[in-house]
Parts: structure tokens; C-alpha cells; sequence
């Protein structure tokens, strides 16, 4: 089993930086080559490009939490849902879905 994970190509897991901008301002993202490749799969789907989807992404947490604190972590986590990893979080709760 271990042979699945440790087998993968090291070029998966390079990190990679990325220069856009978020809210006007210029940064610049580091992650690993394997989740920007979702957040690009992620943004196709959306329809926009991959800086575009961060930028808004970036902002509806703004939005709603005042602050975007640790915001590449918040990435990754936004490629494990959309791998279904974590399944609560894309489906409302069964009280909800009742209603």
C-alpha cells in the first residue's frame, strides 16, 4: 500500500509559486504542483481562469470571516472537498435536507 504513496513522481509533490493578485494587490502562492493542478481542474469547471478563481475564492472568505488566515492551507482543504474527501462539507446536513 505504502508503495501507492511513496511510488508517486517527485514532481507531484514540487512546490510550486504562483504570482496573482487578490483584491488589486500582487502576491504570490506556493503549493505543491499536484493541488494546483485541482485548483486548475476547479477554476475549468468554474468556467474562469485558476488566478480568477482564487481571487474570488480569496474574497467570499474575506466576506465571510473578515480575514483570510492561512489561506494557502484553506486551498488545499478546497481540493480535498472537491476530491470528496471530506463528504459533510459539500452536502447539506440530513435535517436540513429534510426541510
Amino acid at each position: 500500500m505504502c508503495q501507492i504513496f511513496a511510488g508517486q513522481s517527485p514532481e507531484r509533490y514540487e512546490t510550486v509559486t504562483r504570482r496573482l493578485r487578490l483584491n488589486g494587490q500582487s502576491t504570490s502562492i506556493c503549493l505543491e504542483r499536484a493541488f494546483w493542478n485541482i485548483l486548475d481542474r476547479i477554476a475549468a469547471r468554474e468556467g474562469m481562469t485558476t488566478p480568477a478563481f482564487i481571487s474570488k475564492l480569496h474574497a467570499e472568505v474575506l466576506e465571510l470571516h473578515g480575514e483570510a488566515r492561512n489561506f494557502t492551507s484553506l486551498l488545499r482543504c478546497v481540493c480535498t472537498i472537491y476530491l470528496g474527501e471530506d463528504d459533510a462539507l459539500r452536502s447539506p446536513p440530513a435535517a436540513i435536507a429534510a426541510e
